[in-house]
């Protein structure tokens, strides 16, 4: 358990992790790559050592810096793994490498702890089939553990039966380029976190493959091909910078992120904008963003459905604020690491906030923080619910979190940097 210290006169710059998203999409087209690739400023933290874990068990060379990760590309070749490929609740390298495996040849079994046994994979096993590949459902619930027993992936045209992971596409479009035949893919229904699909076709441009797509996202054709290894950078994550211009935001403070820059390939750097259409005062400084908070906010109405990572870090600005905001087309947090919309609602409850949660939107009645009060926080082993619940006990005293070593899934010394801003 750790308590939060309500602090005042916040004017900090802090600098934050690699981002983890990209450090997931780079890791693996690196992995695939032909040549040696160099990875800096990665994010060390418990998902990508899975991730690499996986990696290094398929036969894909990965040594570690402290900032640098050197990673020997296979070209595409996948080893069978000598053992069950494990992935605890990081969700992302479960359904990456569900379609990393399936490259290969042999059976691969995927499998994680008992929330990943719970969430969704169903759509993405019905795709890699469409591609040729013999994948099922241990256990028949469309979730993990996975067998796959593997043969490369034949390619042709295949369907995405519903867009409402951007994980599930994500995970298709990366091995795309090392099918038999051309791949195609159809996706139907809504694409959510579009910005995440976005981001990996970046990165895939970055590694020397590029993909066409309809404007909507609703289909793609990936060229074959084999990425490049490279010398990438990687941005500092602007999810966990949001939990400091959350801060700002809420105290009236200026906080300076220095690592996450504009132009960024990280759609959540699209909190900042809100945060100022709620009062606070933005502006870019050098390589980073800085927010200025405000002595009023203001609620808002807005569609996080592209931003769902930022909604618990929204969500608490937003009990600060003055008057309702609706946050709308979020119904995907229920499937995250715990059902987030319902997790968020109860752990502002327990603060004193009225909260309305919908299935799949929530409005936050704020009253600038009036009537807020000291309560104990459970994380639900969920990072973000840690580190967004902090932000509110820089105003609230008695903010207590429990289980708060969960923030070593995305950013371990998180603590230690949300602790200076008190310094």
């Amino acid at each position: 358990m750790i308590e939060i210290i309500p602090t005042e006169n916040i004017d900090a710059v802090i600098a934050v992790p690699g981002s983890k998203s990209i450090t997931q999409r780079a890791l693996l087209a690196a992995a695939l790559a032909d040549g040696r690739s160099i990875l800096q400023n990665p994010l060390v933290s418990d998902d990508t050592d899975f991730s690499s874990q996986a990696l290094k068990s398929m036969g894909i060379a990965v040594r570690k810096d402290q900032d640098c990760w050197y990673i020997k590309g296979s070209k595409g070749i996948i080893q069978e793994p000598g053992d069950d490929i494990f992935l605890g609740n990081n969700g992302t390298a479960t359904r990456f490498l569900t379609s990393i495996a399936s490259l290969g040849h042999g059976e691969f079994i995927i499998d994680g702890d008992e929330r990943m046994h719970e969430r969704p994979i169903a759509p993405l096993i019905e795709a890699l089939q469409g591609w040729g590949v013999d994948i099922e459902s241990i256990n028949q619930s469309g979730c993990p553990p996975l067998s796959i027993l593997a043969d490369g992936i034949k390619g042709g045209k295949t369907v995405l039966p519903e867009g409402k992971s951007s994980q599930y596409l994500s995970s298709l479009l990366l091995v795309a380029p090392y099918a038999i035949e051309p791949a195609i893919l159809e996706v139907r229904g809504e694409v959510l976190s579009k910005p995440y699909v976005a981001m990996t076709i970046q990165v895939m441009a970055d590694f020397g493959i590029l993909v066409e797509s309809a404007q909507d996202f609703a289909s793609f054709s990936i060229q074959q091909g084999t990425y490049r290894g490279r010398d990438y950078h990687i941005e500092g994550d602007a999810s966990n910078a949001s939990y400091f211009w959350a801060a700002a935001a809420i105290t009236g403070g200026r906080v300076t992120v220095s690592n996450v820059p504009v132009p960024s390939i990280q759609g959540d750097t699209m909190l900042v904008p809100l945060l100022a259409r709620m009062g606070c005062n933005v502006q870019q400084s050098g390589q980073g963003i800085t927010v200025q908070g405000t002595d009023v906010l203001e609620g808002i109405q807005v569609d996080m459905g592209n931003m769902p990572d930022v909604v618990p870090t929204l969500a608490v600005v937003a009990a600060f604020a003055r008057g309702p905001t609706e946050i709308a087309n979020i119904a995907h947090l229920r499937i995250k690491e715990c059902d987030r919309l319902h997790a968020v609602s109860t752990e502002l409850a327990k603060l004193g906030v009225r909260v309305e949660e919908r299935p799949d939107s929530m409005v936050v009645y704020g009253e600038g923080g009036a009537n807020m009060h000291q309560a104990d926080i459970e994380t639900y082993n969920d990072h973000r619910m840690a580190m967004s619940m902090a932000v509110a006990g820089l105003r609230v005293p008695g903010v207590k979190i429990h289980g708060e070593q969960c923030v070593a899934k995305s950013f371990p010394d998180f603590w230690e940097r949300f602790g200076s801003l008190s310094r």
